[in-house]
């Protein structure tokens, strides 16, 4: 169960769930198989952070790096435990809801008490804040700063932001400057534009993620008065949008390449499937599960497609990013000898 909810969002009963280790029951609570994004974004931050510290003259602590990754990773495990139960307070999860479909939700299904969750939120949460008076008792006010807007967005993603069309914004700001530029500052004790710059391509495609998301349940947040970026904007306009934002992936990391980020170029090996997914997001989305779709994956849809692109974009850049940081280097030196 580890393994499957690290990597999906598994679909368990009540028999099922009562058997299950404390482990499995917080990944499945916290749907772990989304935390990959927070890992890779702050993995990103230290990746640049390494890079610049000959060239820049940057420190690079490695121990502060772990720390922050562990802080960042908690802080958003716990938002997602949150979102969970303001949601079921709200009402928003009654009646067969989008999210109450594609995976458990802890409290609407019964699978746990409010006291329990609770609790699997304070503890996951008192990490993230422990990570991070951590991290400001060691590096200063302006990581205080970063950690007071970090806990913001997690406080109060789920309402009003997500209530009001800015829960997309948040996103692009969070996975992006927030937490690549952070993790950057953080590792290395100076902020970089050029870092938040960088960062923008991983973020746009965890915003399509996102979008795919709100689109998939755009009639079910109009019923329950939930006002997403989709749901203002309307469908065809939102998933133009996320055509519009994989194709600006694409441009800000080939601009990095003729910038001198070349092992960037890495990255035009997902370029075959940006093409099929916005194939997708250019037509609505069927009324019914189509013929030999993905087993257990539906009502996800357009999210199911924008999480797959933005996988395969994430890894690559994430491994274009590893290659500059250590073997460009290396090559640039045998060249040079």
């Amino acid at each position: 169960m580890w393994g499957e909810a690290l990597t999906v969002i598994p679909r368990v009963d009540k028999e099922r769930w009562e058997k299950l280790d404390i482990i499995s029951k917080w990944l499945i609570s916290t749907r772990a198989a989304v935390l990959i994004m927070t890992l890779l974004s702050a993995a990103i931050g230290g990746i640049l952070a390494y890079m610049d510290r000959t060239a820049h003259g940057h420190k690079f602590d490695f121990h502060l790096l772990v720390i922050c990754v562990l802080g960042l990773v908690m802080a958003h495990a716990a938002n997602n435990i949150l979102n969970d139960i303001v949601d079921h307070f709200k009402g928003v999860d009654k009646g067969n809801y989008y999210r109450a479909q594609y995976g458990p939700q802890p409290l609407e299904h019964g699978l746990m008490s409010f006291r329990e969750l609770f609790i699997y939120f304070f503890i996951t949460g008192f990490i993230a804040f422990t990570a991070g008076v951590y991290l400001v008792y060691l590096t200063g006010w302006t990581t205080l700063w970063l950690f007071a807007a970090g806990s913001f967005f997690l406080l109060f993603y789920t309402w009003p932001l997500k209530y009001f069309g800015l829960g997309e914004i948040a996103v692009v700001i969070v996975w992006g400057p927030l937490m690549i530029g952070g993790t950057y500052f953080v590792c290395s004790g100076a902020w970089s534009w050029q870092a938040c710059l960088i960062s923008l391509p991983y973020a746009l495609g965890v915003t399509t993620v996102l979008f795919g998301k709100h689109i998939d349940k755009l009639e079910q947040d109009k019923e329950k008065k939930v006002r997403t970026l989709p749901v203002i904007v309307g469908e065809k306009v939102s998933r133009y949008s996320v055509i519009a934002m994989m194709a600006l992936q694409y441009g800000i990391a080939f601009f990095l390449v003729f910038r001198g980020y070349l092992a960037l170029a890495l990255t035009a090996f997902s370029l075959n499937m940006f093409v099929a997914v916005a194939g997708i997001y250019l037509k609505k989305k069927p009324e019914r599960e189509p013929e030999n779709y993905p087993k257990n994956t539906w009502p996800l849809y357009f999210v199911a497609y924008a999480f797959q692109h933005n996988k395969r974009f994430g890894l690559l850049f994430f491994a274009a990013l590893l290659l500059q940081a250590f073997l460009i280097p290396i090559l640039r030196q045998l060249a040079g000898s």
